[in-house]
């Protein structure tokens, strides 16, 4: 028993060793926007301490936005220039509206232009209290509801989310492929997150294998479709600003489309592996003499039930996403022909249809796997 710690220890520490070496390694040379005492362009908060001026009217023509502009008297609470008192404008319309009042704190835009002289705009609400709230209301959740094991999964959240912006990001702008890296990625945050739930078992090994199956399947029937409908990243809204970032980078913009598939599958990937792995885990405890086959159909018949809310889960979330395009795209009453035929409503439903046939790919894969090492008398 005290060898089996040792390992599990040894292990535990190989792998951060292994994970801050990668970030380490994937954030040397990470770009940085750099400012100098004469110029520069920061990005600040800000408390309002009063209102001089009112000057705005309700637009009824455009569902009662304001429009016009107010003069603020604001203090800056962040930067170089903390403390610093300040008037500026500012201006509402209908694309364009940061309602504030005295007390609240907002966010601020400071262009400098020479050692200390700079001009002051409002950019947006100061949402940072706001997300930090939300995230806390989240771990709450997390921690009354799901006890020990809620706080393991927000810890495997947390986990997924710093490799996502400390390796997958960097990684892909040093010029790495990115459909690889990405399915890497993929299976090892998922077998974090499982060995975090469940530990070190035949539940959490059939669930991690059967996860990296599905976002596998769903690479190929994306990368397939993409090819046979000519759409790749370069037909996406941010192509013309990613080959701006091309030209003074190695990134290969060929492989975000998939990539970004396959991140956005890997989450209800993991539900139903889990799910189904668990499944067949209770089915093998209440009965032990179950062969490979009961087990296997009892984990179809189990995931055939959970595919379809998965897969119509995954549709729904592309179609909200994209709810306002596709309102404005009704709007203009085009065809049936070039509905289809559009670059966005392409792209959206091979996102779509590829992370779907994704989920329901992992239902036969953690139905084996989990069948057959359950099945094993060893």
């Amino acid at each position: 028993m005290k060898k089996e710690l040792i390992i599990k220890i040894v292990s535990v520490l190989v792998f951060i060793a292994l994970s801050v070496g990668i970030v380490i390694y994937a954030n040397v040379d990470r770009p940085k926007y750099s400012i100098t005492e004469s110029s520069g362009v920061e990005y600040e908060t800000a408390r309002v301490l009063s209102v001089l001026e009112d000057d705005t009217t309700v637009d009824e023509t455009v569902e009662n936005q304001k429009k016009g502009s107010t003069k603020l008297k604001v203090e800056l609470l962040s930067g170089r220039y903390k403390g610093d008192v300040c008037e500026v404008i500012n201006y509402y319309s209908a694309l364009y509206n940061v309602d504030v009042k005295e007390g609240d704190t907002v966010s601020v835009r400071i262009d400098t232009s020479a050692e200390h002289t700079y001009d002051i705009s409002i950019y947006n609400y100061n949402r940072v209290p706001l997300v930090i709230g939300l995230v806390l209301v989240f771990l709450l959740v997390l921690v009354l509801l799901g006890g020990k094991q809620g706080l393991k999964a927000f810890a495997g959240l947390v986990y997924t989310v710093v490799v996502i912006f400390f390796v997958l990001l960097p990684l892909i702008y040093k010029g790495f492929s990115a459909i690889p890296i990405t399915i890497a990625i993929v299976f090892v945050t998922s077998a974090v997150c499982f060995l975090l739930i469940g530990g070190v078992c035949k539940k959490t090994v059939a669930a991690a294998i059967g996860s990296l199956a599905g976002v596998v399947i769903a690479a190929l029937l994306a990368a397939v479709s993409a090819k046979l409908g000519g759409v790749n990243t370069f037909q996406m809204n941010e192509a013309e600003a990613l080959l701006i970032v091309k030209s003074t980078s190695k990134i290969q913009l060929s492989g975000l489309f998939i990539s970004g598939i396959l991140i956005a599958a890997m989450g209800a990937v993991m539900d139903i592996a889990m799910s189904i792995a668990s499944a067949i885990e209770e089915i093998h405890l209440a009965n032990n003499k179950a062969d490979f086959a009961k087990l296997f159909k009892s984990g179809m018949n189990i995931g055939k039930d959970a595919m379809g809310t998965m897969a119509n889960t995954l549709v729904l979330a592309y179609v909200g996403g994209a709810l306002n395009m596709m309102i404005l795209i009704h709007s203009y009453g085009v065809s049936f022909i070039q509905l289809v035929n559009t670059d966005f409503v392409a792209i959206e439903i091979i996102r779509a249809i590829a992370g779907s046939v994704g989920i329901i790919g992992t239902v036969p894969c953690v139905a084996a796997v989990g069948a057959y090492l359950y099945s094993r008398r060893s």
